[in-house]
């Protein structure tokens, strides 16, 4: 059975980054807001995800937002509330325009950690997993132990991943080189219990 396309799925992921601004649009013409700027970092890593998201615009913009074709699409986007006296499209616009700019003239990877919620999991997407799928707040009704559920991630986890974990386990360490920030970051992410007694969070 053939999947069913996901016609706007970059350009969902780049919305989502706008929940740091209450899902408000918050660009301007010469500098992009806290949620473009996010996912722009996010894209030095990744450039060809920004080039993904202008033709997801532009397909989307062709198509107009109240088309019957697409809306099932525009159902899957999160609704973003444009500036005042501005519309989703002119905005819309306007982020394509900085990512177009970017792709002209791509930025370095930041030297820096993420600075909102979307960038931390968009930096460290299998390391949040692990954290959120199984060291989450109701961690003692499903496991017994750490290792136990160290255990369960490592049962379903493939080979791929596994390695992209290790990765990121390692970038994440770079990033944060006090603890204070590194515990931060770790909650950031899903955690939210405490490592074993007498074995620290970075250990």
């Amino acid at each position: 059975m053939t999947p069913f396309p996901d016609r706007f799925q970059e350009l969902r992921n780049l919305l989502r980054s706008y929940e740091v601004t209450g899902y408000a649009f918050d660009d301007s013409p010469d500098r992009p807001g806290a949620a473009l700027a996010a996912y722009l970092r996010q894209a030095a890593y990744q450039p060809g995800r920004a080039a993904v998201a202008v033709a997801e615009i532009d397909d989307l913009l062709s198509k107009g937002l109240f088309n019957e074709e697409i809306a099932d699409d525009i159902d899957l986007l999160p609704h973003i509330n444009p500036l005042s006296g501005t519309s989703v499209e002119s905005c819309l616009r306007l982020i394509c325009e900085h990512l177009t700019r970017f792709l002209e003239s791509p930025h370095l990877p930041p030297r820096a950690g993420p600075e909102t919620t979307w960038e931390w999991k968009e930096r460290f997407p299998e390391l949040s997993h692990l954290f959120g799928a199984y060291f989450h707040q109701d961690f003692a009704s499903e496991y017994a132990s750490h290792k136990e559920a160290m255990d369960d991630y490592l049962d379903g986890v493939s080979e791929q991943d596994l390695r992209k974990a290790t990765t990121e386990i390692q970038q994440f360490l770079h990033l944060n080189k006090e603890d204070t920030s590194l515990r931060d970051a770790a909650r950031t992410l899903g955690l939210r219990i405490s490592p074993p007694a007498g074995v620290s969070l970075r250990r």
